[in-house]
């Protein structure tokens, strides 16, 4: 790494000036613009200045997050022929672009063509790059720079120190953006196109998360008008995950990309209930889809008698044997169940239009609405196809013994109907203590009888502990777009977690999608990763263990400590990771938060809970292992591993929760046990 080189530092410094001068500009040319005369009226005022008010949060000059971070300097300009003595072109690689007052770039969007081999040239195939040159930062000051000169056969290959800081500097606060550290497996998913879905197989620390974050950013800038149309989603595991990865699209100025949880896309009831792992076992079933679909198609009933419609002195008749050709034609169509409602109307008037071009008359549309809208119409469709409640369908399903054996015979077994039948239902829907695999199997009742709305691009992260039946509704949102699935196999903690990719991809209707794997660790020290890697023969066998690049001597401490002294020794490794730089995570069997919590309240030492933001004042978050999927912390003091395995329903989902805890920590990770610790960490 060149150190205070004065000159070339001060041009690089006098160069990131110039920038945020440029995008200061670049805003302010925004924020004067005047749209009263361009505006037709005011909805189109209000889109357009929506639009500007987007922008100009864009534009936005983030005091330390650095404008740009790589330079490439090209030995001939992109996209020009290698003539002798062509000069070459030289390009800053930053977040977002920004142009000087004359349009000329001073820096490019990483997502650029032209920014591409900051991430993939190397010496041996150096992609027409001269020099590759990384920046420091502390703060938002550049303060120092390192180069590689690709083409140089001299210059050995080395490890970047700027990299290698950059991954490893402390966490405090929401996730950050990766885009200065992206490596070429990375850069390689990041960029794939639109049309095709992607699932990542990724170990703690190969950063499947921010891969997946950074895909939607790369989509939005290389489809925008595209996905502006159809929309785009990240889903994640719960709340305090959504939060702690909120920032990471902001920041590369992409607002616009809606987050959620599964529960969130499937409220339609409010969820007060909790089944027991066996019943959330069957409903999660994908065999459940062919129950709901068989009784949604149940309240279709053969019809008996003829439609006749009074139109002033004349009766036109449609016959039952006619009626009954009608419905089982829509049946034969697989439309979906209301779609099919609005049309059989239509289909009966077009009945009686037949017969009125036969007797002389001369209808047009006007006339076929007037007639699906009659009287006689309408009581005949709901006789034949009444409306169907979702929810009031799922409720007849679950506390009728009768409709769910009609309907689940040769599906469910007897058994297994038992298990999901309510014990003592409620009377009426709108009393219902629904549970969210309920909620899940309305959201498929709803999508039976309309069409749920796709978007064009959805991440979904920690795929691994979906249902069937939650697969599926995530695949209801992108039946026309294209999905990135993120998840790991071995850290399923779940009893319904799923056992391969394929069968995943196929629940969701994605069974075309490219499973890539992920197996570098950038994030968990070497030590830390191997010790936790002791499980995996229990809970994921035949998965290829993460390799970390980071040595890091003394990150793994595991102490036991006599009986009645836990509490203590906790305190005790929380102040000592408090010593260091950076955010602490306690990390506890759910069951022993409530005694940790006092033990720190009685300590004084103040504390925050999963999704709250880390400040100097409080870096210490107690973390319930159920909650710790996803999050990372500098510095893990792991309380009690057999209370983690203990605290699951059956041995596997414990180690693969332990699996999780063990793997929450970038720098440091101290367990803490008075019980003896699994037969693989021991």
């Amino acid at each position: 790494m060149n150190a205070v080189s004065a000159d070339p530092l001060a041009r690089e410094r006098a160069h990131l000036t110039s920038s945020r001068a440029a995008l200061r500009a670049m805003r302010e040319d925004v924020e004067a613009l005047d749209i009263r005369d361009v505006t037709a009226n005011w909805v189109n005022a209000e889109v357009l200045q929506g639009q500007i008010d987007d922008r100009i949060k864009a534009l936005a000059d983030l005091a330390h997050t650095p404008l740009f971070f790589g330079r490439l300097d090209y030995a001939h300009a992109p996209g020009a022929e290698e003539a002798e003595g062509a000069e070459g072109e030289r390009f800053y690689i930053g977040r977002r672009h920004v142009h000087d007052a004359a349009g000329d770039p001073m820096v490019i969007d990483w997502r650029a063509p032209v920014s591409q081999p900051f991430y993939r040239a190397s010496k041996k195939d150096p992609m027409d790059v001269t020099l590759r040159r990384r920046f420091g930062y502390t703060g938002g000051d550049l303060t120092a720079y390192e180069d590689e000169h690709l083409t140089d056969a001299t210059e050995a290959e080395q490890v970047s120190k700027l990299l290698q800081q950059e991954i490893e500097r402390p966490r405090v606060g929401p996730m950050r953006d990766i885009v200065a550290t992206i490596q070429p497996e990375q850069d390689e998913i990041v960029r794939s196109g639109l049309a095709g879905s992607v699932c990542v197989q990724g170990g703690p620390g190969t950063g499947k998360t921010a891969v997946g974050l950074h895909r939607v950013a790369y989509l939005l800038y290389a489809h925008r008008e595209r996905l502006a149309r159809t929309g785009t989603l990240v889903i994640g595991p719960n709340r305090s995950f959504l939060h702690y990865i909120e920032q990471v699209l902001p920041a590369l100025g992409e607002l616009e990309v809606k987050q959620a949880t599964v529960d969130d896309l499937v409220a339609h009831v409010e969820v007060r209930g909790t089944d027991d792992a066996a019943a959330a076992l069957v409903k999660g079933d994908a065999r459940m889809a062919e129950v709901l679909r068989r009784a949604v198609r149940s309240h279709v009933t053969p019809p008996t008698e003829g439609v006749v419609v009074v139109r002033g002195s004349r009766r036109w008749r449609v016959p039952s044997y006619e009626l009954d050709d009608i419905v089982r034609e829509l049946q034969a169509r697989d439309m979906r169940y209301g779609a099919a409602r609005e049309a059989l109307p239509q289909r009966i008037a077009h009945a009686v239009l037949v017969q009125m071009e036969r007797s002389g008359e001369a209808p047009d549309d006007r006339v076929q609405d007037a007639v699906a809208r009659n009287a006689a119409v309408k009581a005949a469709v709901k006789a034949v196809w009444p409306p169907v409640d979702p929810a009031k369908l799922v409720h007849r399903l679950l506390s009728d013994a009768e409709f769910l054996a009609a309907h689940a015979e040769g599906v469910l077994t007897d058994e297994e109907q038992k298990t999901v039948l309510w014990a003592k239902p409620a009377r009426t829907p709108k009393s219902t203590k629904w549970s969210a695999a309920d909620a899940v199997l309305i959201d498929e009742a709803h999508d039976l009888v309309t069409r749920t709305h796709s978007l064009g691009h959805v991440v979904l992260d920690e795929a691994q502990d979906l249902s069937p039946m939650q697969y599926r509704a995530v695949g209801r949102r992108c039946t026309t777009g294209s999905v990135t699935v993120l998840g790991d196999l071995a850290q399923g903690t779940t009893p319904w977690a799923t056992p391969t990719w394929a069968e995943a991809l196929g629940h969701l209707g994605k069974e075309e999608a490219v499973v890539e794997e992920l197996t570098a660790g950038f994030r968990v020290p070497r030590e830390v990763i191997a010790y936790a890697s002791r499980l995996l023969p229990a809970i994921a066998p035949g998965l290829t263990e993460v390799a970390s690049v980071r040595e890091s001597p003394g990150s793994l401490a595991v102490r036991e400590v006599g009986p009645g002294g836990l509490d203590a020794a906790v305190l005790d490794a929380c102040a000592e990771s408090l010593r260091r730089e950076g955010s602490i995570g306690l990390i506890a069997a759910d069951a022993r938060v409530p005694a940790l919590a006092a033990a720190l309240d009685a300590a004084g030492v103040p504390y925050l809970s999963p999704g709250e933001e880390t400040t100097a004042e409080a870096r210490l978050t107690l973390v319930p292992a159920s909650l710790a999927k996803g999050l990372e912390y500098d510095y893990v003091v792991l309380d009690e591993p057999a209370a983690v395995v203990d605290g699951e329903p059956d041995e596997r989902t414990g180690l693969r929760r332990l699996y999780v805890a063990l793997t929450r920590a970038v720098s440091g990770l101290t367990v803490l046990h008075s019980a003896p610790l699994p037969p693989a960490l021991a």
